[in-house]
């Protein structure tokens, strides 16, 4: 599977969901194209399929996750064979990796206004892990693991616009957040409380286990 380039509205309006892919604009009622425009993209957009098979919802399901964290095939089957060989619920190991993702972690904590802008930023090295610094957007951080804005970063405008407008956003109660010192820590590991409810892991775990 190659990287969408395409109109992230677009990926939202398939899948009927804020996905939360464009930042600020997602939390603005007459921006969102989810919000404004009910159907799916394309000619037949209005004509959404009444009822799918079970192989149909599994696919659209794994679909959704993937387009929401922005992972690609290859590295999300490699995640799912991870969770499915760990100790406890497979599904719930799966989320927790995903959301444990460098670039997720700066996105929920307002460090960065949505995944690909934090991808991005990462790679640049604008970010540090228990004061060293770490540029790769898929690292997954354990619980006491210390993020911190590179002195240099606070003053770019995507950054310090994020942390300014963090107010509007949802907070996660196993991300300690210091927006006055550029500054978050993982508390915990996510539960599944913590974790969108309408994702459906179970049918990703069965999916992958046909």
């Amino acid at each position: 599977m190659a990287k969408y380039i395409g109109p992230k509205c677009r990926l939202c309006r398939t899948e009927g969901k804020q996905l939360f892919l464009k930042g600020e604009r997602c939390f603005l009622r007459d921006k969102c194209a989810v919000l404004r425009r009910q159907s799916a993209p394309g000619m037949h957009g209005g004509k959404r399929r009444n009822k799918m098979t079970g192989y149909g919802e599994q696919l659209r399901e794994k679909q959704k996750i993937k387009k929401m964290y922005g992972v690609l095939e290859k590295q999300f089957r490699l995640y799912v064979e991870r969770a499915t060989s760990a100790k406890g619920v497979s599904g719930t190991v799966l989320l927790q990796l995903l959301e444990r993702r460098f670039d997720n972690v700066i996105t929920r904590a307002s460090f960065a206004p949505s995944r690909s802008a934090a991808r991005q930023l990462i790679t640049h090295g604008h970010y540090k892990i228990n004061g060293k610094k770490v540029d790769v957007p898929s690292y997954i951080l354990k619980p006491n693991d210390v993020v911190e804005v590179s002195e240099k970063a606070k003053s770019i405008l995507p950054i310090k616009s994020s942390i300014e407008n963090a107010a509007k956003r949802n907070r996660y109660e196993w991300l300690e957040i210091e927006p006055d010192k550029f500054k978050l820590q993982v508390k915990r590991m996510p539960e599944r409380a913590d974790i969108d409810p309408e994702i459906n892991e179970n049918l990703v775990i069965e999916f992958y286990s046909r």
